[in-house]
């Protein structure tokens, strides 16, 4: 029987290595992910939200693959261009 996703991540996210890795990407997903969120509450492809950032395709997959920390202006800009408002929040962790 296969593994499902729920539990392989469970198992790996056990080994402390792959959790502290994992947590120090966290910031990252979590932007991508509201970002793609914002897009598609726009009804926009990345192609429609780089032409509204003035920006190419490319760089909004980029944005959306979490791989990168976006600036601040850069958040703005995806912000004007979904119609949305930009906001940061600290927690308690």
């Amino acid at each position: 029987m296969a593994t499902s996703f729920r539990d392989l991540k469970a198992e790996l996210l056990a080994n402390p290595e792959v959790r502290a890795a994992y947590d120090e990407t966290a910031p990252e997903y979590e932007i991508a992910r509201a970002i793609i969120a914002a897009r598609q509450r726009a009804g926009l492809s990345q192609v429609e939200l780089a032409e509204r950032m003035r920006t190419q395709q490319s760089f909004v997959a980029r944005l959306e693959g979490g791989h990168t920390m976006p600036s601040t202006n850069t958040l703005k800009k995806v912000a004007a261009a979904t119609g949305t408002r930009m906001h940061i929040e600290f927690e308690a962790a």
